[in-house]
């Protein structure tokens, strides 16, 4: 009558396998084309300020800049309630501005999208099938650039180092 319960189980997940899918594509930032995408509450009235900052940081970090897109939620968009909230939980932006951060990244053949929000890794991966390069986070792009330009120390100076 009843089925064995070992029949229906499915195989073990790898976690090694799905831990390297999840983390961030790797961006050399030195070099590269980039879009600064940023999404602001309608509440936050210096979000201008804050892009300005991000364009800084990467141009610092050799970054070339060549374009721009903000999304911003006002309350006519859902209330004032969900003017915190991102417009959807898989791109943070509306589908009309996904579609034209996706013209902006294909017009100027950039090699990233770099967003001012943190982004999970379903976000990253919607995202870079939506916009045709990478999506990434700016503090992941950030912490990458510096990770790769640590000095390499070689184990007979790492033994004197302690």
């Amino acid at each position: 009558m009843h089925q064995d319960r070992r029949r229906d189980r499915r195989p073990a997940r790898r976690v090694g396998l799905v831990r390297a899918r999840h983390q961030a594509p790797a961006l050399v930032v030195e070099g590269a084309d980039v879009v600064i995408v940023g999404y602001f509450s309608g509440k936050q009235k210096d979000f201008a300020v804050l892009m300005d900052s991000a364009v800084q940081e990467m141009t610092t970090h050799g970054a070339r800049v060549v374009g721009r897109i903000v999304q911003r939620r006002g309350v006519s968009d859902g209330g004032a309630k969900k003017m915190a909230l991102p417009f959807s939980s898989r791109t943070l932006l509306s589908y009309g501005k996904v579609r034209e951060a996706a013209a902006l990244c294909e017009q100027t053949d950039a090699d990233a999208a770099v967003f001012l929000s943190p982004l999970t890794g379903r976000q990253r991966r919607a995202l870079t099938g939506m916009l045709g390069c990478p999506a990434v986070s700016l503090a992941d792009a950030l912490t990458a650039d510096r990770v790769r330009s640590w000095p390499l120390i070689s184990n007979s100076e790492s033994a004197h180092v302690r």
